[in-house]
């Protein structure tokens, strides 16, 4: 099993439209993907957070094989389609898990 976590942060002002493109369109995407195994999209709660907002994705792969070609082709993109909606206003960051003891 290898997992990938997913963290998407949008600036307030595009909040309303982000929430929509991330719960019909990247749920869409996710479902089409081949090689993931499992994913939860979530809405991050945070006390941290000041301005914007963070949504998450956690996929679980079969092995680290194919979170790697989800890397070099899907996750690019992704990357694209969402900088040509919302430029700098929607970031992403990547986090690998990898898991040292599961009950999944």
């Amino acid at each position: 099993m290898s997992i990938l976590s997913l963290t998407f942060h949008c600036v307030a002002e595009r909040l309303t439209e982000w929430e929509d493109y991330f719960n019909n369109t990247v749920s869409e995407m996710v479902e089409n993907l081949m090689d993931v195994e499992k994913y939860i999209l979530s809405e991050v709660e945070s006390d941290m957070i000041q301005e914007g907002k963070n949504y998450n994705l956690l996929m679980v792969f079969e092995n680290a094989e194919f979170r790697q070609q989800f890397l070099e082709s899907e996750l690019v993109n992704i990357e694209d389609r969402i900088a040509s909606k919302f430029g700098n206003q929607v970031m992403l960051f990547c986090t690998f898990l990898n898991p040292k003891k599961s009950k999944l």
